[in-house]
């Protein structure tokens, strides 16, 4: 593939960038904030001067990490906010040394645009997988994509399991727009006659919020609800989350402590801190998260939700049921 170079300052890049792009600047940030105010106060030609003073002292370095990355191909594609003079210009230098430079047409102005619009139209063949906490629907997700399905997968791009569990330690979430930027880059690529399955999730996951157009797509889409015994989900939670520290554990279970309430939450603190019981701890847990998620369920309309019995034993068996089960609504919204 042919590399991407994001020449805009470090800062712009860091806020949300082409998904693989590498980091190009041609000015640093306090050189785009000196080079931003010129153009404001004196004009477009005395800042285009300062803009070639900071780089002129460059050249060199630009030439020599340009050739690091695109190698004897010497084949680039470059861009900036709007695909105007930065990009231009970096083409246009690294031209005069035999490389071969695209310019990204409008830039990642564009490319936001274009994933935008790819968030608003490729949504109508959306199925939702539910069910509740411990289910494993994260997996699932994971075993239809190894299926060759279609696959949003919210909480990886997230960073974040989606509940006051959700961000393990030593993990940070990516900024909005990246968030943005992986949910549509997939979408550019998926083809929206075929089932693209994403996780039943709220409007916020941790810090981000769900673009609005995939928020109330995921509200009207048929959900397959994943239906599996407590046992199991309890057993598949302590699998996941017991190697955690018992500080951690303590501290996320304290983030929800208004909504679980004094009693249940000093019996789930006994029972991590005193016991080493996480099994009971779930279980503790599982009263509150099951009775939200069966609310925010009940508001759905009931011909949207089709239950689904997965068995954990019989992974494979489950997973060929359920695309079944994706391909026939396929076929009646087709009808």
């Amino acid at each position: 593939e042919i590399p991407v170079l994001d020449v805009r300052s470090p800062a712009e890049y860091q806020k949300g960038h082409i998904i693989h792009a590498i980091s190009f600047p041609l000015f640093s940030d306090e050189e785009r904030a000196i080079v931003g105010t010129l153009y404001k106060k004196e004009g477009k030609q005395r800042a285009i001067q300062q803009g070639l003073d900071f780089v002129g002292q460059r050249l060199k370095e630009i030439y020599e990490s340009a050739y690091s990355i695109a190698g004897e191909s010497k084949k680039l594609l470059v861009y900036c906010w709007r695909g105007g003079m930065r990009s231009n210009s970096v083409a246009h230098f690294l031209s005069g040394f035999g490389f071969e430079v695209g310019v990204l047409i409008g830039g990642y102005k564009n490319y936001r645009r274009e994933l935008r619009n790819a968030m608003e139209r490729k949504l109508n063949s959306l199925i939702v997988l539910g069910g509740l906490t411990g289910s494993g629907k994260t997996e699932i997700l994971s075993l239809l994509k190894e299926y060759g399905e279609q696959v949003i997968d919210l909480e990886g791009i997230a960073n974040h399991k989606g509940s006051a569990f959700g961000l393990l330690p030593n993990h940070a979430q990516p900024t909005q727009e990246m968030f943005e930027n992986g949910i549509g880059e997939l979408l550019l690529k998926f083809d929206d006659k075929k089932p693209i399955w994403i996780e039943d999730e709220s409007a916020k996951i941790g810090k981000l919020y769900l673009p609005q157009s995939i928020y109330k797509a995921i509200r009207n889409a048929t959900v397959i609800r994943i239906d599996v015994e407590k046992e199991v989900r309890i057993k598949r939670l302590v699998q996941e989350y017991g190697k955690e520290s018992e500080d951690w554990l303590l501290e996320s279970t304290k983030k929800i402590q208004k909504k679980l309430g004094g009693t249940r939450l000093q019996q789930i603190i006994q029972a991590i801190q005193e016991h080493k019981n996480f099994e009971l701890a779930a279980s503790l847990l599982l009263e509150y998260y099951d009775k939200t998620y069966t609310y925010g369920l009940s508001k759905r309309s009931s011909k949207t939700i089709i239950p689904f019995s997965w068995d954990w034993l019989r992974p494979n068996e489950s997973l060929q049921k359920l695309v079944l089960i994706s391909k026939n609504l396929t076929l009646k919204s087709e009808a």
